[in-house]
């Protein structure tokens, strides 16, 4: 992987988190990626704050809100659609095609909560963001992938 790209951060507040994800949001702006970003962490523990950083880069002025029961929110501010989804209540790697996944990534730039959920559907070039509770309000937040050089 290309170092140069890793993010390894302790935050110690929401704005801290959230500027995280403008860092990632610079970086797949800056580099023109369209990646597929699989989201980690317990109940809580900001990725939903990590992708409103996301979207101020990629799709600016969007509301974002955690898509726990519309399943995936659309963003359509940037020149690429942003895609979040919250696969918190997905039991079975087949119910992903009951709305359209592989459109939607095939589409534009997806960010997935609960990525753990996706099993063998997690596309191998997945931008893996693990985001662990510390003491209080602080986070640490690992980003791997984004501008990984490729094997032909």
């Amino acid at each position: 992987m290309n170092e140069q790209y890793a993010i390894d951060i302790i935050t110690r507040n929401a704005e801290e988190t959230e500027a995280a994800g403008r860092r990632l949001g610079e970086i797949i702006r800056d580099t023109g990626a369209r990646p597929f970003i699989a989201l980690y962490g317990d109940l809580g523990a900001g990725k939903t704050v990590f992708v409103r950083g996301l979207a101020a880069i990629l799709s600016p002025g969007s509301r974002v809100k955690s898509p726990t029961y519309t399943l995936v929110n659309e963003y359509r501010r940037g020149p690429v659609p942003l895609f979040h989804f919250d696969l918190y209540r997905i039991a079975e790697e087949d119910e992903l095609d009951g709305f359209g996944f592989e459109d939607y990534v095939a589409g534009g730039i997806c960010a997935a909560e609960w990525s753990e959920r996706l099993g063998d559907s997690l596309p191998p070039d997945a931008v893996e963001v693990r985001i662990e509770k510390l003491e209080g309000d602080e986070r640490r937040i690992a980003v791997r992938g984004i501008g990984e050089e490729k094997e032909a």
